[in-house]
């Protein structure tokens, strides 16, 4: 566990080294969230996820992303995952609305694991397929980017099995172009997010968490992004 984290650490903090010398632009802002998976059987299920992210210092909702996807489970820790998502990047500024809408058809897999009995760590791979609308005198673009999560919930109780109480969520995902990077930002890195939360579990099924979250943009222009994000995240889990 503590090589994993050390090597995410070590692998963001060198994906970021040389973009942190551009200018960089500072933002605070809100996202919500539900995350919600759903088991049919021993090998199927689906999940989704609902966002709504806002603007800096919360002036309007510049983001809504839906995102459903359909899942086949190897066992009750390894699953893949098919989906599509939808979003929208809206902006407001002195010279008008902007409105930029976004398609994207997405692969994933997730390993799961425990250490020390019951600290729960997920590791997952995403493979997105971006259909980008055009803006103003920017043309529509197709791009390909791969990102590694990886997260720990760790329970404040020492129960060999956590089923209800507080917890610390650690998370960090890097985000990087294979395709086309020339249309998004010019780089192989795009972006980072770090966050910590503290949640409670309410039972198997639910979990509520507010954190902060930091996500450093490699912006396109003349100036990164260093977003500073308050999150509150649902998290609910059925079953067959």
């Amino acid at each position: 566990m503590r090589r994993i984290i050390l090597f995410v650490f070590i692998s963001s903090q060198l994906l970021i080294g040389k973009a942190v010398l551009a200018q960089t632009k500072h933002e605070h802002s809100l996202w919500g969230a539900w995350f919600h998976t759903q088991r049919f059987s021993k090998h199927w299920g689906a999940m989704f996820d609902i966002q709504m992210r806002s603007a800096d210092d919360v002036e309007y909702l510049r983001h809504t992303l839906l995102r459903p996807g359909v899942s086949y489970y190897f066992n009750n820790r390894q699953f893949t995952t098919l989906g599509y998502l939808y979003t929208y990047t809206r902006n407001q500024t002195d010279a008008g609305k902007t409105f930029r809408p976004e398609h994207r058809i997405w692969q994933q897999f997730i390993q799961a694991h425990t250490v020390h009995k019951n600290i729960a760590v997920q590791h997952r791979f995403r493979l997105e397929q971006r259909f980008v609308g055009s803006l103003n005198t920017q043309d529509a673009f197709f791009a390909q980017r791969l990102r590694y999560f990886i997260r720990g919930v760790i329970p404040f109780k020492r129960d060999s099995t956590f089923s209800k109480g507080m917890f610390l969520g650690l998370q960090n995902e890097v985000f990087t172009n294979v395709q086309n990077k020339d249309k998004v930002n010019g780089s192989f890195f795009d972006q980072n997010r770090a966050y910590a939360a503290l949640g409670y579990r309410f039972n198997k099924s639910v979990d509520i968490e507010a954190g902060y979250l930091n996500q450093y943009v490699n912006g396109a222009g003349p100036a990164n992004i260093n977003n500073n994000i308050i999150q509150v995240a649902l998290y609910t889990r059925l079953s067959k």
